[in-house]
């Protein structure tokens, strides 16, 4: 079964959970966007995912890419889809219409990548970059680049890479080697090795943009000598650049996706933005890649949780017990579905794909918010938003993706390990999204050390003040624990902020536990607000769901607190 993108989840979330057509009026280039509008893009990109995209799943994984002699073949189909994906506008969703783009809301170019993704994570791959590289040359380069290089990539005609790791620099960029050299015509020469660079050859697109991080002779040790360049595939002049594929990794999933070695042998480059400040310019792309990332984690999971549904709606073994909890006899078989060990199973990552999607939504409407709302004060406080909730999500949504799926093969039991039904693949491919774009142990490193410990926390205890006074008035079991759980975070946060701070390895020691409780947090705030839209009663599976989520996931909040208490207690 391929992966169906449906249209009226994203619906109820985005119009009924988040109102997003009232957020979005707010900000002057979307006022004439409506739900009906939305609901239109949001058709025509599932029609598109699940005809084009989809189908290509299983031959981008058996058949691979393929390097022969620096060059790259894509598996069967993916260029043709790649050029009907770009050609018929996708890639330009939410670009600025004086780039050529929609200027269409961000939080739709999310849901079409977490779609994209759940279709078929090695595809999507190649265009997964191209709005993070939209946004660096448009805001760091030169007017003679932007010139050059900006329509093409903000139309997706050209597909884009980002090489910062090095062989022996992978998370501590501040190692990087690779140098370049200043020529009299204002260009530089690259010359270094660059692993890991996702589509640094391919036949998708007739041109790749690198943007690369080097050093220039002069500059200090450490990250803050690396400057950003731009160096082109192929140069205005049709000449072929001195960049070369040297190989592609043998990996365990995304077999579709060229993971290339790339060589660069005195290659011709602009500086991008100012001398010693790549990485700044770079984080540009970063941080919209570790939003997509923490959306792949949730397509992936959905995936899936359709194909073990599915599988679990036909496959027939044993009698399900009765409400009286007999087993009864008989030969006739029940679906599996019937049986309470594996409804379990789909109805727990029903509720993290669900939870998941409101967090990342909401984080997608508060990043259109921060750069088009007329109020100076929202636009701050919609990029501390953004700024606490993405290495949340960009970790929480991708280990669950892992695990998710996992568990989703568990319900096809030995046919799940076989290839015949798909879902190994989707386990594979899931696991690099804990490693990429920042491991998961950085965004919990970023989010403790870098966001929380330098204000002691107010920021995120506001964040946290704000979702709790957004559930006031909602009753129920679920929702005085979720206002309780909020208090108790804001409650003995500064306490435990200071105690952990003890010692120098303290933050580092807790910022893991101290994530996956935020990530809790949060969650529980969005199955609230499901609820409060979407009455158990109305629908058999999001009842399940959220039941689900009160059972198997919310009581996981009381152990990370406590063990929160356990680490500062050893750290004091």
């Amino acid at each position: 079964m391929d992966y169906q993108p449906r249209p009226d989840d994203a619906r109820f979330i985005l119009e009924q959970v988040l109102d997003a057509p009232r957020v979005l009026r707010e900000l002057a280039p979307f006022a004439d966007i409506d739900a009906e509008l939305m609901g239109q893009v949001l058709e025509e990109a599932g029609k598109f995912v699940a005809q084009v995209i989809a189908p290509l799943q299983s031959v981008g994984d058996a058949v691979g890419a393929r390097w022969s002699e620096g060059e790259v073949t894509s598996p069967p189909g993916f260029r043709d889809a790649y050029q009907s994906f770009w050609q018929a506008g996708w890639p330009s969703l939410s670009t600025a219409p004086e780039d050529g783009g929609q200027g269409l809301p961000w939080v739709l170019e999310g849901v079409l990548y977490e779609w994209l993704s759940g279709a078929n994570h090695a595809w999507t791959m190649a265009p997964g970059l191209l709005h993070g590289a939209y946004e660096c040359i448009k805001h760091h380069a030169s007017d003679a680049l932007r010139e050059a290089y900006l329509p093409q990539v903000a139309s997706g005609q050209w597909l884009a890479t980002m090489c910062l790791t090095e062989a022996h620099a992978g998370s501590d960029l501040g190692l990087v080697r690779t140098r370049a050299t200043p020529q009299a015509d204002g260009s530089h020469r690259i010359t270094g090795t660059k692993i890991f660079i996702s589509g640094g050859e391919h036949d998708l697109s007739e041109n790749i943009v690198h943007l690369v991080l080097a050093r220039l002779p002069d500059a200090p040790p450490g990250p803050k000598g690396l400057s950003l360049f731009l160096a082109p595939k192929w140069m205005p002049n049709g000449r072929r650049n001195s960049i070369h594929c040297d190989r592609i990794e043998e990996k365990m999933g995304l077999h579709g996706s060229p993971t290339c070695v790339m060589r660069f042998e005195e290659a011709t480059a602009w500086l991008v933005g100012e001398a010693g400040r790549g990485l700044g310019a770079m984080f540009v792309m970063m941080n919209a890649a570790r939003l997509h990332v923490a959306l792949q984690g949730v397509g992936l999971l959905d995936a899936a949780w359709q194909k073990a549904q599915a599988y679990a709606a036909e496959r027939r073994q044993m009698r399900a017990p009765t409400s009286s909890g007999a087993t009864p006899s008989g030969s006739v078989a029940d679906p599996i579905i019937a049986h309470p060990a594996v409804a379990r199973l789909l109805d727990t990552q029903r509720a993290w794909i669900d939870g998941g999607r409101v967090i990342a939504y909401r984080t997608g409407l508060e990043l259109d918010v921060a750069r088009h709302h007329p109020d100076p004060a929202r636009r701050a406080t919609a990029q501390a938003w953004c700024s606490l909730t993405t290495p949340v999500l960009k970790s929480a949504m991708t280990e669950q993706g892992f695990h998710g799926s996992s568990a989703c093969l568990q319900v096809f039991g030995g046919h799940g390990y076989i290839r015949e039904w798909g879902v190994e693949q989707i386990v594979r491919d899931a696991r690099v999204a804990m490693i990429y774009e920042g491991t998961n142990e950085i965004q919990a490193i970023d989010l403790l050390v870098r966001k929380v410990l330098p204000d002691g926390g107010v920021g995120l205890c506001a964040l946290l003040s704000s979702l709790h006074d957004e559930l006031a008035a909602d009753a129920g079991e679920l929702a005085d624990s979720v206002r309780a759980g909020l208090r108790e975070l804001c409650n003995e946060m500064p306490s435990w902020l200071v105690r952990v701070r003890n010692r120098p390895e303290g933050p580092h020691e807790a910022a893991d536990v101290f994530l996956r409780a935020i990530a809790l947090a949060l969650l529980g705030w969005a199955w609230v607000r499901i609820a409060r839209c979407k009455p158990a009663s109305e629908d058999l599976r999001w009842a399940g769901a959220k039941r689900a989520f009160m059972w198997q996931v919310w009581p996981e909040f009381d152990m990370r607190m406590r063990q929160l208490q356990i680490v500062a207690n050893a750290l004091s």
